[in-house]
């Protein structure tokens, strides 16, 4: 039921991020840190500045197909333009990464990141989804519980919502990635 809501929700929650970015202070993408960039939906009208200004050159996407179809380039047009994409489908409000996807997320942007590139994660609003999938990457990177890591998207992007089931999903990668190795 919730993918069915996430269906009938999408076109009017991504005109109210659209219109909270011309309205408020709230910037469509933000810098994390030397690699990953945390952000919307990235339209085709921004491919240019995200690979000559920024330096993408991955991509992760944690949308699911419809909800890129119109919008956003497609893998062959992320290929083109020298971007590598990760496709983690995740429904849309209740949707939690699951382990796995984590895994797979902060590996990719690990890779990007050894190589000097920047990623771009992002969902529709760049709030949950995608947030939940950023504060996975500095757990990785700093071993900072998934409280510290929250605070440091919060600090550089203050309207991400990372709820309580993603956050239970952070403190369990957590545990595999941090306390394990300790």
């Amino acid at each position: 039921m919730s993918g069915v809501l996430a269906r009938l929700l999408f076109y009017p929650t991504l005109a109210y991020n659209v219109a909270m970015e011309k309205v408020t202070s709230r910037r469509w993408f933000d810098r994390v840190d030397e690699t990953v960039i945390l952000g919307a939906l990235p339209f085709r009208s921004i491919t240019k500045q995200l690979v000559e200004m920024e330096n993408v050159r991955g991509v992760i996407t944690m949308n699911e197909e419809y909800e890129t179809k119109y919008f956003c380039n497609t893998a062959e047009e992320w290929q083109s333009a020298g971007v590598e994409q990760l496709r983690l489908s995740t429904v849309d409000l209740t949707g939690v990464p699951s382990l796995e996807n984590l895994c797979r997320g902060v590996e990719f942007a690990m890779q990007h990141r050894e190589q000097g590139n920047s990623v771009y994660v992002h969902c529709k609003a760049g709030r949950s989804r995608s947030a939940t999938l950023a504060a996975a990457y500095l757990i990785r990177l700093h071993c900072w519980t998934p409280e510290e890591a929250c605070q440091k998207l919060t600090s550089v992007r203050p309207h991400i919502l990372v709820r309580s089931a993603q956050l239970e999903m952070l403190r369990t990668y957590y545990q595999k990635v941090c306390e394990q190795s300790s």
